[in-house]
């Protein structure tokens, strides 16, 4: 897939946290051919190392680093090596996030026989308080910590911005995923913030919701081992206009503007990627 070419973007140093993913590692792919100069964080340090390694492969700049989106300690830690050996950073992408079991109920909705189902049921009466927590901390802690830690590079600095990454969940919650989606839907209420925020002194903040990709993540979710979609899947596609999943690079074209000058007054914003999920009413 072929991109205009975004000179703007040129030696610019970006971070980019949960990088050893699917997603973020094409986004980092394609800011790289864009000659910027990419910091691969992951707290899989082999999985930063291997994406690093691939943009390095291909003729572009880039270094993987360990770094826990959640411990302030580790992204200070991660800051001083990306000052060694690249610069001080222009751009964030901040990439983190996931969902969790402990998070998640077993049926979509609750009836009134489940109140004495069998104890491996989970229902929204038994979640987790320690897995909402955890999913809650890892989308919205983790895209805090390293806003905190990396955008005080940008200070001063023309040409900087932030980008999260929220979700289609944040404007209408999926089922079953209770924490995720609320967790989301303070990314994108917080992109807000921050673009007001950080206003007065040049730094954008704005977001992807991305709707329906395959990841590894929810792979198991949406389809079987034989490759055919599961009953959640085939809803989603129903409910999708342009009828697939999303794919790693249909986010790239945002990416590239939401980052570059080509959106030099646009902040607080958060653009739907979903196939036109949120534009179908479902009938």
């Amino acid at each position: 897939m072929q991109f205009p070419d975004h000179k703007d973007l040129t030696d610019k140093v970006v971070v980019v946290t949960g990088g050893g993913g699917v997603l973020c590692s094409t986004l980092a792919m394609f800011l790289s051919q864009q000659q910027a100069k990419v910091a691969i964080l992951d707290v899989n340090l082999k999985a930063a190392e291997q994406v690093a390694a691939d943009i390095t492969n291909q003729g572009g700049t880039a270094i993987g680093i360990e770094a826990n989106v959640l411990e302030k300690e580790s992204l200070l830690q991660a800051r001083r090596t990306l000052h060694e050996k690249l610069g001080i950073c222009d751009i964030l992408i901040n990439g983190a996030g996931g969902n969790h079991p402990k998070g998640t109920t077993s049926k979509t909705h609750f009836f009134a026989e489940d109140k004495d189902a069998q104890s491996d049921l989970m229902t929204f009466f038994n979640l987790d308080p320690e897995g909402i927590q955890f999913v809650f901390n890892l989308n919205f802690i983790g895209t805090l910590l390293p806003t905190q830690v990396f955008a005080e590079d940008m200070v001063g600095k023309e040409g900087c911005s932030i980008l999260n990454i929220s979700s289609m969940n944040a404007y209408r919650p999926l089922t079953k995923i209770p924490a995720y989606s609320g967790a989301k839907a303070a990314v994108s209420n917080f992109t807000q913030w921050l673009a007001v925020h950080f206003a007065p002194v040049g730094i954008r903040v704005n977001a992807l919701a991305p709707g329906f990709f395959l990841t590894e993540q929810n792979r198991a979710l949406l389809t079987e081992s034989d490759g055919s979609l599961t009953s959640r899947g085939e809803t989603i596609l129903e409910h999708t206009p342009m009828n697939r999943f999303g794919e790693p690079e249909d986010l790239v074209g945002t990416t590239l503007w939401l980052t570059s000058d080509q959106s030099k007054f646009v902040t607080g914003i958060t653009v739907p990627i979903d196939g036109g999920f949120s534009a179908f009413s479902g009938v």
